[in-house]
């Protein structure tokens, strides 16, 4: 696979930051109320993580070590205030509708993570297909979470009438409590999937695989690497020295 491609893919399906990485959780259970509230935080949160990732990826050899993270920051709050600005330009509603969290984009774990773990380290053009995967990645999962919270909890989806006036919503879907259902449901297919998330994905030393598919518990297999490195140093450790023969001077100092 192309590696462009292939930055994409990992984004929306193999690294999912929301489903997979499992980041980015607070404006994921907070504002997808609806599919285009959702919706509309991942593509606000992509087009940071585009520019903020081809910025620093271009700068990568110029930033000091020592002020790596507060640039980052700089960069990002640069382009959320630019992003921000445009939207309540022309998206007066739907600014109002996301609030507090499009400047919470500053500081959110995907923004950072990719400017740390990826952009600082690969070239322009790998670093804005990753920002392109990792943002559809992320407005993918925000649109569908939205989507089934918006159906079931209010009975419309992008906000037209879909149920019938004679089925009553289940109105919890759309407050917290149902964020929170709806997302251990959709981590549920990408388990099924055979698509982990990081938290069943914990590969421990001397461990072959993840721990949702281990049926050997972390704390068995430590105890039995111990023993084995214990027996390891054992077979090394060099022989004690014979004693040595006693003479006859030495025996008349100890009667002595």
């Amino acid at each position: 696979m192309n590696k462009y491609v292939e930055r994409i893919y990992n984004g929306i399906v193999k690294e999912n930051p929301c489903m997979v990485l499992m980041l980015g959780m607070c404006p994921t259970l907070a504002v997808t109320t609806s599919a285009t509230n959702g919706i509309g935080m991942g593509l606000s949160t992509t087009v940071v993580l585009i520019a903020s990732n081809m910025i620093i990826s271009a700068l990568r050899k110029v930033i000091p070590d020592d002020v790596r993270l507060p640039s980052y920051i700089v960069i990002v709050a640069t382009l959320v205030t630019t992003v921000e600005l445009l939207m309540e330009a022309y998206l007066p509603a739907l600014n109002e509708a996301l609030g507090i969290y499009i400047p919470l984009i500053v500081v959110n774990c995907i923004i950072l993570g990719r400017a740390e773990a990826y952009a600082n380290k690969n070239s322009i053009g790998l670093a804005c297909f990753d920002g392109i995967g990792m943002g559809l990645g992320f407005t993918i999962a925000l649109g569908i979470l939205g989507l089934i919270r918006e159906f079931i909890g209010a009975g419309t989806a992008f906000g037209a009438q879909v149920l019938p006036d004679s089925i009553e919503p289940i109105g919890i879907f759309v407050k917290a409590p149902g964020a929170f259902m709806v997302i251990a449901f959709m981590v549920m297919v990408m388990n099924a999937a055979s698509i982990t998330t990081r938290a069943n994905d914990i590969v421990e030393e001397g461990c072959a695989g993840s721990c949702g598919s281990c049926g050997v518990s972390c704390a068995a297999r430590k105890e039995a690497a111990d023993v084995l490195k214990t027996a390891a140093k054992s077979a090394v450790k060099p022989a004690a020295k014979p004693a040595a023969p006693k003479t006859e001077e030495t025996n008349k100092g100890k009667e002595n």
